[in-house]
């Protein structure tokens, strides 16, 4: 069953949508908090979102960026601002559809069911999995997912390059400007503790695995990833 998360702070639009969605099968889950966002799409890991341009605190638009970040899943947004500067902001940041209010319910459910058709269906692409593999553990990079023997752990979109870089490049060291480079390129700058944060939070991920002390920091230089696990110590 898909999973669709509505973030729309109009309440009756966002249970009439919920309504329709789950009249259709799918699982519908309406946003909480308007200021964490983020934090229920990755608790959630829905299919597809749906996202209202106006909302408290951020915009759609900042919550588009973000959820681009880490997923690739298809956003929709629904707004009542329906200028061609708006769909293009819209698309711009990330969206790959944009529905003008007032809707039709049924012309938002043909579209969420052509786009689940084109990601996740029929139309999707046919292409075969990525999977790296180093010493018994397993990254499959499209599915955001790391696993050792039998356990497996989910990613988020950055934690996956992350540890790809570090796999395929084992057992060099891998630089920090490589790294930035390689994860952020194209965007704004950047603070460096970016970079730290992120390579704490996939420690932490490793560490589900039983995995401790698997990434080397290489001080002046970069970061290198340590066999700790396994036969392979």
């Amino acid at each position: 069953m898909y999973t669709i998360m509505i973030v729309e702070d109009d309440l009756k639009i966002a249970d009439l949508l919920r309504s329709h969605i789950e009249k259709y099968g799918y699982r519908a889950v309406l946003a909480s908090d308007f200021g964490k966002v983020i934090d229920q799409f990755r608790d959630v890991s829905p299919d597809m979102v749906l996202l209202d341009v106006n909302l408290p605190q951020y915009d759609g638009y900042y919550w588009c960026r973000q959820i681009r970040l880490i997923s690739m899943c298809p956003i929709i947004f629904i707004s009542a601002r329906a200028g061609d500067m708006d769909q293009i902001m819209a698309l711009e940041n990330g969206a790959d559809d944009y529905i003008a209010k007032p809707f039709h319910y049924d012309v938002v459910m043909a579209k969420i069911r052509s786009h689940f058709r084109r990601t996740y269906g029929e139309y999707a692409p046919k292409m075969d999995e990525r999977i790296v593999e180093l010493a018994g553990l397993t990254l499959y990079p499209e599915r955001h997912e790391v696993s050792l023997q039998t356990h497996v752990v989910p990613l988020a979109k950055k934690e996956a390059e992350l540890l790809e870089m570090l796999m395929s490049r084992y057992p060099r060291v891998v630089s920090r400007e490589a790294l930035l480079e390689k994860l952020w390129d194209d965007q704004n700058y950047v603070d460096d503790n970016t970079l730290n944060v992120n390579i704490t939070r996939l420690r932490k991920k490793l560490q589900e695995l039983d995995i401790e002390d698997g990434i080397e920091t290489v001080r002046g230089s970069g970061y290198r990833l340590i066999i700790t696990w396994g036969d392979a110590k």
